[in-house]
């Protein structure tokens, strides 16, 4: 171990971008394949690039072993470093050639061209190609590429259209960071799809032999998205084929590659008796999302990866709105709200807050953030309130039609709206570049014979951003008097530090005016609101925008759940009260009610404390919420058992959004009966259980009822099932009892089918811990951080991206009393300390100790 960290490495800057010195008009690949002694064969057509005068010549390359080099058939010498190489160009169109040696198999950080399980896959956002030859591996370096194969493996796939047995050709021009290969022993579900056009388009989902069964639901969900696609934006496919390849070993959810979209298996793989409903719904999700990257991504990509919330925001926004007219447009936001809130808002506070568009890096991998998906989403969603949808679409076309083929900034985006709309939106661009969540402060009252609302903003510091200015906040608002929508739904504009709204009493009537603010979530801040208990109660009843009605429902939830911390002796009656009347309102979809029913996460009680002026004591939050959770389900019992009964499973299973609600209210209502009754009814379903939401469902429950056996019995059943073993490592530990959790963790992180070199194995392991026990990660021992910064240093030297991901879990230190902190930060020094620690993790851990 070393006395002290060293230089860290330095930042790359947006304010530093130039532009390559050259184009490329073609780029021509041959691959030999070999575990250890794979050869790359490049041939690359460059020409000078007119927009700049630098022709520096150097191509990015790592972990290569040059063989040759030409420049227009003339054998070269070029300076080889740790970074890449550089060479003696002409100043005029020459092709360059290079042949290279790497090693698949022992490529552990699963970036580039690596093994899986003896298939060949590979991953290069965002600079993986690199580790496959030299290249300028940059997103605004576009080309067409021709692709060939040679291996006796039976399945040679590749971007874009093909051309013969292992011979690949994409004609639309794409940076390196979207190449794909993969050559294995695989098996197609395939179909078909005609586009709006009548262009015939092959699909095939790839998958090992004995997962074909598996992939029915992916395969429906990708022709829902294409038909989608044409139909809201306008935007048809355009190869002949695509595909999709299921991948055991992935550092992320999926990846867009033009035409060979490779997966993580977790999000293709589904058959009820090993999938839940959250499983088919994150696939159906995760599968439009890559789907609809094939537009906003591919044919129009990224100048820099500074402008990576230019195709992430963008795309999943499309993604939300996709699932929202899938299922139910209400459910759909509440979910992507509470991860907003539970992700990118616990990313802004603490040291790990950046911009949407950050202004440096050290290592880009680490900003693959849910500030540059989530609040870049957020911030696409608040345009379209601000313009409405017909100018939103009419943007939309002409970004499209301006832009196709190019790689493209922020302001490239924003100019198409501030044309077609005649606005300026140089202050809406503040959303970008500032960092932190604002926050809203509403007061109202009548002031002479008017009811006024005002409203102000504030942002708080951030690391490098002390000081904000007024962004531009989209506030849907509603007034309820009585149980009566007195004012309708309307937008006002919060673009400086206060703003005041007016209406007649005689308009709004006599008595307690109510506002419903922020409805539908229409922007990404918090709300300081003086809206009393009783009043949050009335719109938790009477409020018709469904969000609204949940986030009053969830306030009173976290209000009397922070009162039960500081010494509550019971649940506010009048809760229990407005709990009953929804769950019995049958008008409600069960998913909302199912919504209304889920308890503020230990986490997001722990900022409640925080912004209430308290120190969180996880082990006293986990001790109240159990308590407030057992509480209601006694007063509600027979409420939960009708319930339970009402939404029975009534014929074969199916995924569909009707059963899934259905479900989801059942189970629960599960989860609140045994607080009651004990597990009897939670052991009769999941012995009768014929999917795996209802199985699963019911052995969490067990688990917190504490049956010794549960666990065991689920091995011996579903051992041989890769990703359903990875929900069985989860929910042991995080439903373990606290001071047991951190036991409970190590003891199955030396189980003989805990991988931990596989990424889906580790995290399920350490998430379980981490986000799914706070209490237990947080014991005051600190053994959870200890257990968790070990694993950290191991993986490290093998997978720094999933290390630096998951290194996250001390991102919230501050929060907690001096003993927990200096704790953590004892922990963050050990890593920091460590031997040849990776940029990734170092970079983390970093920015985390000076936060």
């Amino acid at each position: 171990m070393k006395d002290a960290s060293p230089a860290a490495p330095a930042p790359i800057r947006l304010e530093d971008y130039t532009p390559f010195g050259f184009e490329i008009d073609a780029v021509e690949l041959h691959f030999t394949l070999h575990p250890t002694k794979t050869r790359v064969r490049s041939k690359i057509a460059f020409r000078p690039n007119p927009a700049t005068e630098d022709r520096t010549f150097f191509l990015h390359g790592e972990a290569l072993r040059l063989i040759e080099a030409k420049v227009d058939g003339v054998a070269v010498a070029p300076i080889v470093g740790e970074a890449g190489l550089s060479c003696a160009v002409p100043d005029a169109p020459f092709v360059w050639e290079a042949e290279v040696e790497i090693s698949p198999e022992t490529n552990t950080a699963l970036e580039g061209l690596y093994m899986s399980n003896g298939m060949y896959c590979t991953q290069c956002e965002a600079e993986g190609f690199r580790k496959i030859t030299y290249y300028p591996d940059r997103p605004d370096v576009m080309a067409p590429f021709t692709v060939t194969i040679e291996s006796d493996l039976p399945v040679l796939l590749s971007n874009g259209n093909p051309q013969g047995p292992g011979v690949w050709h994409d004609p639309h021009r794409k940076p390196a960071y979207l190449f794909a290969l993969v050559a294995g022993d695989l098996v197609a579900h395939s179909d078909g799809f005609t586009t709006v056009s009548g262009a015939k388009v092959d699909l095939n989902i790839w998958v090992r032999p004995g997962d074909e069964d598996k992939c029915a639901y992916a395969m429906d969900a990708l022709i829902r998205s294409m038909r989608w696609d044409e139909e809201v934006y306008g935007r048809a496919y355009d190869l002949d084929v695509f595909n999709i390849v299921a991948v055991d070993d992935f550092n992320m959810g999926a990846m867009e590659n033009k035409g060979l979209n490779i997966f993580n298996s977790k999000y293709v793989l589904a058959s009820p008796e090993t999938a839940t409903d959250r499983d088919y719904d994150l696939i159906e999700g995760i599968i439009a999302h890559e789907y609809f990257h094939n537009w906003t991504g591919n044919r129009i990509t990224c100048r820099d990866w500074f402008q990576l919330c230019l195709k992430e925001g963008l795309t999943v926004f499309r993604d939300q709105q996709f699932s929202a007219d899938m299922r139910s447009a209400p459910v759909k936001r509440i979910e992507d709200v509470l991860q907003l809130r539970a992700r990118q808002f616990r990313e802004d506070a603490g040291p790990l807050a950046h911009n949407v568009r950050p202004e440096s890096y050290i290592e880009i991998n680490n900003f693959y953030t849910a500030t540059v998906y989530e609040k870049g989403a957020e911030v696409i969603r608040m345009l379209r309130i601000l313009l409405g949808p017909d100018l939103y679409a009419a943007g939309c076309d002409l970004y499209f039609d301006r832009h196709d083929g190019q790689a493209c900034t922020i302001e490239d985006w924003l100019a198409c709206f501030e044309e077609v709309a005649a606005v300026d939106l140089s202050q809406f661009k503040r959303w970008y570049t500032q960092a932190g969540t604002p926050r809203v402060t509403a007061r109202w009252g009548v002031e002479v014979d008017e009811f006024v609302l005002h409203l102000s903003q504030s942002v708080p510091s951030t690391p490098g951003q002390p000081l904000k200015e007024p962004a531009v906040i989209p506030v849907l608002l509603a007034l309820y008097n009585g149980g009566a929508e007195v004012v309708p739904e309307t937008l006002a504009v919060l673009d400086g530090p206060e703003l005041r709204l007016a209406w007649p009493v005689a308009e709004v009537g006599p008595g307690a005016v109510t506002p419903s603010l922020l409805r539908g979530f229409s922007a990404p801040v918090r709300l300081d609101a003086p809206t009393s208990f009783d009043e949050r109660l009335a719109l938790m009843r009477d409020d018709r925008d469904p969000f609204n009605r949940w986030e009053a429902g969830r306030s009173v939830l976290r209000e009397d759940l922070l009162n039960l911390i500081e010494g509550q002796a019971a649940v506010t009656p009048g809760l229990l009260a407005a709990m009953k009347a929804v769950l019995g309102d049958v008008s409600l979809d069960p998913d909302f009610r199912a919504l209304m029913f889920a308890l503020p996460s230990e986490d997001d009680l722990a900022q409640a404390c925080v912004d209430a002026g308290m120190v969180p004591d996880p082990t006293q939050i986990h001790a109240k919420r159990q308590a407030m959770q057992a509480e209601i389900g006694r007063a509600m019992a027979a409420d939960f058992a009708d319930q339970y009964a009402q939404n029975a499973p009534m014929g074969a299973y199916s995924p569909d959004a009707v059963q899934a609600a259905q479900r989801s209210l059942r189970n629960v209502c599960l989860a609140y009966l045994i607080r009651a009754e004990g597990p009897d009814r939670a052991r009769a379903q999941y012995d009768a259980a014929t999917n795996m939401t209802d199985q699963m469902a019911a052995f969490t429950c067990l688990l917190e009822a504490g049956d010794a056996d549960v666990a065991g019995q689920f091995e011996v059943q579903w051992s041989a099932d890769r990703l359903v073993m990875d929900k069985w490592f989860m929910v042991q530990v995080a439903h373990a009892a606290p001071d047991h959790a951190v036991a409970v963790a190590e003891g199955l992180s030396r189980h003989d089918l805990f991988d931990w070199r596989n990424p889906n194995r580790f995290r399920s392991l350490m998430a379980g811990l981490t986000a799914g026990n706070p209490a237990g990660f947080h014991d005051p021992s600190g053994a959870g951080y200890r257990f968790l910064a070990d694993w950290l240093i191991k993986l490290d030297g093998l997978n720094p991206q999933t290390a630096a991901r998951m290194s996250t879990a001390f991102e919230a230190w501050r929060r907690y009393d001096v003993d927990r902190q200096a704790l953590m930060q004892a922990e963050l020094a050990r890593i920091a300390g460590q031997d040849g620690l990776s940029r990734d993790l170092g970079e983390m851990v970093g920015r985390m100790r000076e936060g």
